[in-house]
C-alpha cells in the first residue's frame, strides 16, 4: 500500500456528512478541530475515510451522543463518580485528600531573563540565529 493510501473502498458522500453532523453535535467545527480528541489520522484529518472508517467512528460518536455517555476509551473525558461504600460497611472517618504536590519550580540557569533588558535577549536570539521581529 503506497503512503497516505486508504485500506479500503472510500466512505459515502451520506457517510462523510453524517460524520461530520456528529462532530458538529460533539462539539468540533470540522474534521480537523476532531483530529486530536478522536484520533484521527491527517488523511482523516482532511476528510477521507475508507467505509469501515466512517462507520466506526459514526457508532462511537452515536454512543457518546445518544447513548449512556462515552464508550471507554473514546475522546469525551467520563463522568466522574465517586464510590459509594457498600451498605454493610462499618462507617470510617471520613478520608482526607492527599496533599498536593508543590508548584515546580522554574529551571534557574543562572540568570533570571526578566532583568535582562529586551534589547540583549534580541541580540543574543539574533546571534544564534532567530529572526526577531518587534510585537
Amino acid at each position: 500500500m503506497a503512503f497516505g493510501q486508504s485500506a479500503g473502498p472510500p466512505a459515502t458522500g451520506k457517510q462523510i456528512r453524517e460524520l461530520l453532523e456528529l462532530l458538529e453535535a460533539a462539539g468540533h467545527s470540522d474534521f480537523r478541530d476532531a483530529r486530536g480528541p478522536m484520533g484521527f489520522t491527517q488523511r482523516q484529518a482532511g476528510g477521507k475515510f475508507t467505509r469501515d472508517e466512517a462507520d466506526e467512528f459514526i457508532e462511537q460518536l452515536e454512543t457518546e451522543i445518544h447513548g449512556d455517555g462515552p464508550p471507554p476509551g473514546s475522546h469525551a473525558p467520563a463522568a466522574k463518580r465517586t464510590p459509594k461504600p457498600p451498605p454493610s460497611a462499618p462507617k470510617s472517618a471520613p478520608q482526607t485528600k492527599a496533599a498536593d504536590p508543590p508548584p515546580k519550580k522554574r529551571a534557574t540557569s543562572g540568570i533570571a531573563l526578566d532583568t535582562v533588558p529586551v534589547e540583549d535577549l534580541a541580540a543574543e536570539l539574533q546571534r544564534r540565529g532567530w529572526v526577531v521581529l518587534e510585537p
